[in-house]
């Protein structure tokens, strides 16, 4: 089995190039969309409704490039727990302007937890939550 995943492994390093993105279904679109563009900075790429889903897709990007879908569906069940459910456990941004990020952050009123340090890189990295408590991380690079 071990020389199977192996192959595998070395097959999808040689498929797959990058994360090309990550979907987001938000309970009150309105209110995740202002937070993704007007507090994250998030640049628009497209904005659709789907009619036949009653369903809007924002396509978001930061540094010009394209990696977040936020869509709207209506009835979607809520995140079970923070955030050790099965499945995606949060979603990470590196930042290299630290400090003066976070600082801007609270200044917009988002709650922003207590800064620790990554013990393996020492590094900082915090976490605050998106209008649907999905958890988002900021580590500095």
């Amino acid at each position: 089995p071990s020389k199977t995943i192996r192959h595998l492994f070395i097959l999808f390093l040689k498929v797959i190039k990058r994360i090309h993105h990550i979907a987001i279904i938000a309970s009150n679109y309105q209110a995740s969309k202002k937070f993704y563009t007007e507090v994250l900075g998030l640049e628009i790429v497209a904005e659709t409704f789907r009619i036949e889903r009653n369903s809007f897709k924002l396509d978001l990007a930061f540094n010009g490039q394209y990696q977040i879908e936020l869509f709207s569906f209506p009835n979607s069940p809520a995140r079970s727990s923070y955030p050790e459910a099965t499945g995606l456990r949060h979603l990470a941004f590196a930042i290299d302007d630290f400090d003066p990020f976070i600082a801007r952050l609270r200044k917009k009123g988002v709650v922003v937890e207590p800064i620790r340090i990554d013990e393996l890189t020492e590094k900082k990295f915090t976490f605050i939550e998106d209008p649907d408590k999905l958890p988002i991380e900021f580590y500095e690079i």
